[in-house]
């Protein structure tokens, strides 16, 4: 059985909340998009967060992914369709999010070198560092993603 809601973060630090919004924000408007919704949903599915594998398959299809690439993400290292410079981006996320284990291996950080600039790998190694503070807030929080309801905050946005 899932539990309910434990605690809703919006309302008891909303001034950190804020700047959490934020910073994603801003790290969000320096990444690709579509790359920046793989990067999410490979962390979320790594961190086994319902709430953001959910809200990151929608966000994907939403922004012009396939169905096909987003259900293949867990298997990325089998499937042709990801290119060399996402494959590159997965390997460092996945290294990022299970650091305690990898300790991020030089291999993993050289092999952006190849397709992304000095900057851009500060912002992919800010997403991995975002995604995964995300996704402990919503699994300790034990919040449970409404479909409807970020559809409507989403359509409620400032074009």
């Amino acid at each position: 059985m899932v539990e309910a809601q434990r605690m809703d973060l919006t309302k008891l630090a909303p001034d950190a909340y804020r700047h959490l919004l934020a910073l994603e924000q801003t790290i969000a408007g320096k990444v690709d998009p579509r790359l920046y919704h793989l990067i999410k949903l490979r962390a979320s599915q790594i961190n086994g967060c319902a709430f953001c594998i959910a809200m990151h398959t929608d966000e994907g299809l939403r922004d012009g992914d396939s169905i096909e690439r987003l259900v293949l993400l867990d298997a990325w290292e089998e499937s042709s369709l990801y290119t060399d410079k996402e494959r590159a981006a997965l390997e460092w996320v996945e290294d990022v999010t299970l650091i305690a284990d990898t300790h991020a291996p030089r291999e993993s950080f050289d092999g952006l070198k190849e397709h992304f600039s000095d900057e851009e790998i500060g912002y992919l190694t800010l997403a991995a560092m975002m995604i995964n503070s995300w996704n402990r807030i919503a699994i300790s929080s034990r919040a449970q993603y409404d479909r409807k309801l970020f559809a409507q905050a989403r359509e409620a946005e400032p074009a």
